[in-house]
């Protein structure tokens, strides 16, 4: 089969390292049952090796020569090919408990990991590879320097765990960045949550839009209403130091004035 040339319009870097597809399995544990969604499956390197482990997979490819060059190498009954922008599907019909893996483009890592927030409900786990930066973004706590608003909106609906750096050299064509690989599980429904999820959106997008200021400063025309002593919250404390409960506390004390709207 013709060798495909990476693409940069959809990020394309092919992981060609076997010891990382390895670990990725591994980390993974698939099992034979297993309801699994590969994102961006590109030249196999993960597809094969889970194919050998369960006994399903459907793989969302965005590149029309990628998909042909899958549907040609698997049987249908054992590879389903989603030919469609990541960013379009809807994960929540593709069955309950979904597995979701994948080695996601980073041009539009932060995007596809918003959209995959409707859908978890219907996911057990998520493991993917990512640019380390993103990654260690995703994880950090208040205080820390990559904490942010992805952070927030990821840690309220997740447990993640940071497994494993990769070398840019583990790619076909290298990556300028190093790697990681990230485990995520949806948190249950005893979560702490709030009032609204678009409520809380907005909420963390405005303490955000201006870092460096005061929460009462960023926070606008809402700072008056806020009852800081009463929501545990320091009006001159920043947006990096509040934690997820926090950002809840403030989105439900806005929504009961009516200046925040589900």
């Amino acid at each position: 089969m013709a060798e495909h040339q990476a693409r940069k319009r959809f990020g394309q870097h092919f992981l060609t390292d076997e010891g990382v597809t390895e670990a990725i399995v591994r980390a993974i544990a698939p099992s034979r049952s297993d309801t699994m969604i590969e994102i961006g499956p590109g030249l196999s390197a993960l597809t094969r090796p889970l194919l050998d482990r369960i006994d399903h997979l459907t793989a969302v490819e965005i590149d029309r020569d990628l998909a042909a060059r899958l549907r040609k190498q698997y049987a249908p009954g054992r590879l389903n090919v989603i030919e469609a922008d990541a960013l379009t599907v809807d994960f929540g019909a593709l069955g309950q408990n979904l597995r979701i893996v994948g080695n996601l483009p980073y041009n539009i890592s932060s995007p596809i990991l918003f959209h995959l927030l409707a859908a978890a409900d219907k996911v057990r786990d998520q493991h993917f590879m990512l640019q380390r930066e993103v990654i260690d973004r995703m994880v950090a706590g208040p205080g820390e320097s990559d904490y942010g608003r992805l952070s927030v909106m990821l840690q309220s609906r997740y447990y993640m765990e940071k497994l494993f750096d990769v070398q840019p050299d583990a790619f076909t064509p290298p990556p300028r960045v190093v790697s990681a690989i990230v485990r995520m599980i949806p948190l249950g429904a005893d979560r702490l949550q709030p009032f609204s999820h678009d409520a809380f959106e907005r909420v963390v997008a405005r303490a955000f839009s201006q870092r460096r200021k005061m929460l009462r400063g960023a926070l606008g025309d809402w700072s008056a209403h806020v009852p800081w002593d009463a929501l545990d919250i320091a009006p001159t404390a920043r947006a990096e130091q509040i934690g997820v409960a926090g950002f809840i506390r403030l989105t439900d004390e806005l929504g009961r004035q009516g200046l925040v709207s589900a």
